[in-house]
């Protein structure tokens, strides 16, 4: 357990503004919905904004749900992070708001999206129900489940990949090397806050990477350098997905300054920036389109 925390790391006051966008649940969404529009693009798949409307509030809705869960069977006592103590205080206004959201995204996705995209996003949607249910509520407290920050990994990877690859399948061979630094990447973030935010897992009964293998947690600090490392590896191999492997690079790098800084700028303040590292592909978003693969 790390030893060297700031004072005010677990001094739960107001809000402070960078914080917002965690406490809210945004910033998963727009991880995903970089990367998403990103491959979309590499793919030369279609670029309206249904699929990444959709994506984005199917991310918050997962999230939103894992962290009102957690408020909802926690003591107000128990509770050490700003996001899980805002679920658990406005917890009617926020059941409101998800019915709302998963209407409309129901509703968009009937509209706009076509019958392969819908069967590809269900795919998805069947394993995010299974975790919520598994690591939220069955399975919580068992030792031997599968860790989250592997599982959290694979889904976003089969959420940023399964539109743009039922729209074109065959451009799974072009995009297989970005998206698996992405996984890598998701694996990253989740286990850096995993070594960061040991002492509130305890708190909240939660297992983690850190908890359960407390001897891989160099390994866990190691992980960005090395995943920017095998990603400009990658660079000269890489064809449409070239721009992709680059911001992988980007990312790792960023992720490993922040976790070498992180006890210098205190865990909330690293948690709650960390997921921006992952924002990257948004320098490609308006850039001109690729050829296709």
């Amino acid at each position: 357990m790390d030893d060297s925390r700031r004072p005010d790391d677990f001094v739960l006051g107001r809000p402070q503004w960078w914080q917002w966008l965690t406490i809210l649940s945004l910033d998963a969404p727009l991880v995903a919905v970089a990367w998403q529009r990103a491959v979309t693009a590499a793919a030369g798949a279609r670029r309206d904004s249904a699929p990444w409307m959709i994506l984005g509030a199917s991310v918050w809705l997962a999230y939103t749900a894992d962290r009102w869960i957690e408020g909802w069977r926690l003591e107000p006592s128990q509770v050490r992070t700003q996001r899980h103590r805002f679920y658990q205080r406005w917890r009617i206004p926020v059941a409101v708001v998800w019915c709302a959201v998963a209407l409309l995204a129901i509703g968009l996705a009937f509209l706009s999206l076509s019958r392969v995209e819908i069967e590809s996003g269900f795919l998805i949607f069947v394993p995010v129900i299974v975790y919520l249910l598994s690591h939220q509520l069955v399975h919580r407290e068992k030792p031997w489940r599968a860790p989250k920050e592997i599982c959290v990994a694979l889904l976003f990877v089969g959420g940023v990949a399964c539109f743009p690859l039922a729209a074109r399948p065959e451009a799974i061979h072009a995009l297989a090397t970005p998206l698996f630094l992405f996984g890598l990447l998701c694996f990253a973030d989740c286990a850096l806050i995993s070594n960061w935010e040991d002492e509130v897992d305890l708190s909240h009964g939660q297992t983690s990477l850190a908890l359960q293998y407390p001897r891989g947690r160099i390994v866990i600090r190691y992980l960005p350098w090395v995943i920017a490392a095998l990603a400009v590896a990658a660079m000269p191999y890489a064809a449409t997905g070239r721009s992709l492997v680059g911001c992988a690079a980007g990312s790792g790098i960023l992720l490993g300054i922040l976790d070498v800084f992180h006890r210098r700028l205190g865990r909330q303040f690293s948690r709650a920036v960390v997921d921006i590292a992952l924002m990257t592909p948004f320098l490609l978003v308006f850039a001109p389109p690729g050829p296709t693969p």
